[in-house]
């Protein structure tokens, strides 16, 4: 299957390189390139890509503006959107992350990590690194968004409870189902179902959320 990739950054030659390295991919095609990000919400709405390569800092409406405009509406809720900054730890990144989009790249990232990203978005998959997870995370929980209440909380089984925790850490599936004595099948599953009751995007919200609820705070480890 072809993964539709959508490009958003107000520097032509930074979109000119991701789409010379993205195509020359066999599953990756670019659909289309905005440099503001108003273009990039039309471009999202009438392209409906499955991942958006968002910068931050563009005229028109700034990527954040553009990433809450496409999480927020639910006929877009196919499409995945990593940001891409040349700072790691950009108040704003942390924003889009708590706004939905499902990870974020520094610009000087080498070419086969963000191919990497870009397949890993389109199935939904958390793409932060555990120790990158952790420090944005952390930034998010300490400052930038209060701890409140989060719906479907209650709703989770203790086991599922404990899955949120792992995936807050960075565990992939394979890992989780280690540490709990599951299959990689039987982890999956209880993801897709904490997904649904929690109604997330993807594990890098489930993140957010753990961090948002309380259900893990900034230092814990497991």
């Amino acid at each position: 299957m072809t993964i539709r990739v959508a490009l958003a950054d107000d520097q032509q030659l930074i979109r000119a390189g991701f789409r010379a390295l993205l195509e020359a991919e066999a599953d990756i095609e670019v659909v289309g390139e905005a440099a503001t990000g108003a273009d990039a919400v039309d471009l999202v709405r009438s392209q409906r890509p499955d991942v958006v390569l968002m910068d931050i800092r563009m005229p028109g409406g700034d990527g954040l503006w553009a990433t809450e405009q496409i999480t927020a509406a639910p006929e877009l809720c196919g499409t995945h959107i990593v940001v891409v900054t040349t700072f790691e730890l950009d108040e704003y990144v942390a924003q889009a992350i708590a706004a939905g989009a499902s990870g974020f790249l520094v610009k000087d990232t080498e070419p086969v990590e963000l191919i990497r990203s870009v397949r890993v978005a389109a199935a939904g998959d958390a793409l932060l690194s555990p120790s990158v997870t952790r420090r944005l995370l952390e930034r998010i929980s300490s400052g930038l968004v209060a701890s409140r209440p989060v719906d479907g909380l209650t709703e989770l089984t203790a086991r599922e409870r404990e899955v949120m925790v792992l995936i807050a850490a960075g565990l992939s599936n394979d890992e989780i189902g280690a540490r709990l004595f599951l299959s990689p099948l039987t982890a999956k599953t209880h993801v897709s179902r904490i997904l649904t009751k929690l109604g997330a995007r993807d594990r890098v919200q489930l993140v957010v959320l753990a961090y948002e609820s309380g259900l893990v705070t900034p230092g814990f480890s497991v």
